[in-house]
């Protein structure tokens, strides 16, 4: 039986969004009235059709149950413990509190470094702050739970002192104990929970909200000629299964985010393929992030004017996600990400 699959699409942001939502002639995407949409793609693995929710109705039998199915996945409003996705994006500011990270490894892990960054993401206007002390670059290697521990937790007390929602950047099940025992909100595993068996187990006795992130492979092997029969539909089941498993693991509760994982175990066409059809995820009827900053993409893309930062190629690619309804944003330069999607507001909303 062919498999199909809805991505909301033709968006429309502000009082335009507002005004076509009074007269029903569009669909506010996840319960926000500021952005909305009129048209979807209903896609399989054979074909592609785009049509007009005016339409819907003259579809029938299962494509149709699925699209209203989706449909209602995609407008209902996000309840996500702590966290309010009113007026989207939430930005997440990076903390990498290790030596080896891709591209500011080594900067915060001096005395008082981390905390000091820690403060200025905050006041910079981000929303969730993401610790990680182990780094996950393409190529790199695992280290143990005693290193990776060590690396994080004094300034993880210092940080836990103010008044922000903590992620916690990890595959390994020991630091997400000793994380949730210092009052952390959210675990992200770039693994996709399968680094560590236990995992689901802690997850399940604790009820942390957590990330489903999307990673093909190790990082140390993940970017070694990675491949999909379909990027984009083979990543969505991904999602599919994934949440079937924690819910067959007893796990029951909605907060959970989906992020598809840009840069890991996907080459330049694959990640391009994501970030042109992110909206598709919307339809697992979780909060989506993103996270495309200073990512290597940017410098395939932008060839000769990379720079080491990749400032333009971030914010560029951020508005993109945001004109697909993207919630969460996940970036290291938060002011400047921050300031980009004020005026980007300001002028289409």
């Amino acid at each position: 039986m062919l498999k199909y699959y809805t991505k909301p699409c033709n968006f429309y942001f502000g009082q335009d969004s507002i005004n076509k939502i009074k007269s029903k002639i569009a669909i506010p995407l996840n319960g926000n009235k500021l952005i909305s949409f009129d048209e979807v793609e209903i896609l399989s693995r054979k074909k592609t059709k785009k049509i007009n929710i005016k339409d819907i109705k003259r579809l029938k039998g299962s494509i149709k149950k699925k699209l209203l199915l989706d449909l209602n996945k995609i407008s209902n409003k996000k309840k996500f413990n702590k966290l309010n996705f009113s007026n989207p994006p939430i930005l997440m500011g990076v903390l990498n509190l290790t030596p080896d990270s891709f591209s500011d490894g080594g900067k915060y892990v001096k005395k008082n470094s981390g905390l000091k960054h820690a403060k200025k993401l905050i006041n910079d206007g981000c929303g969730i702050l993401d610790i990680g002390g182990e780094s996950t670059r393409p190529g790199s290697k695992c280290i143990s739970s005693f290193k990776e521990w060590k690396r994080l937790y004094k300034t993880l007390l210092e940080v836990k002192k103010i008044k922000i929602f903590i992620s916690l950047d990890t595959r390994k099940s020991l630091i997400m104990e000793k994380g949730i025992k210092n009052n952390i909100d959210l675990i992200n595993d770039i693994s996709g929970l399968e680094h560590d068996s236990n995992t689901i187990n802690v997850l399940r006795k604790t009820s942390i909200p957590f990330v489903i992130h999307h990673s093909q492979g190790d990082p140390s092997t993940m970017q070694t000629k990675p491949k999909y029969k379909n990027t984009l539909l083979d990543i969505y089941d991904f999602f599919e299964k994934k949440i079937k498993y924690v819910r067959e693991n007893g796990i029951k509760h909605n907060n959970i985010i989906i992020d598809p994982g840009i840069g890991f175990g996907k080459n330049l066409k694959h990640n391009i393929t994501l970030l042109r059809n992110i909206s598709i995820f919307h339809s697992l009827g979780f909060p989506v992030m993103l996270g495309t900053s200073r990512k290597r993409f940017i410098k395939e893309l932008s060839g000769a004017n990379d720079s080491k930062e990749r400032l333009g190629g971030t914010i560029s690619s951020s508005l993109l996600a945001i004109m697909q309804g993207v919630q969460i944003l996940r970036v290291h330069d938060i002011n400047e990400v921050n300031q980009s999607i004020k005026v980007f507001k300001s002028l289409k909303f």
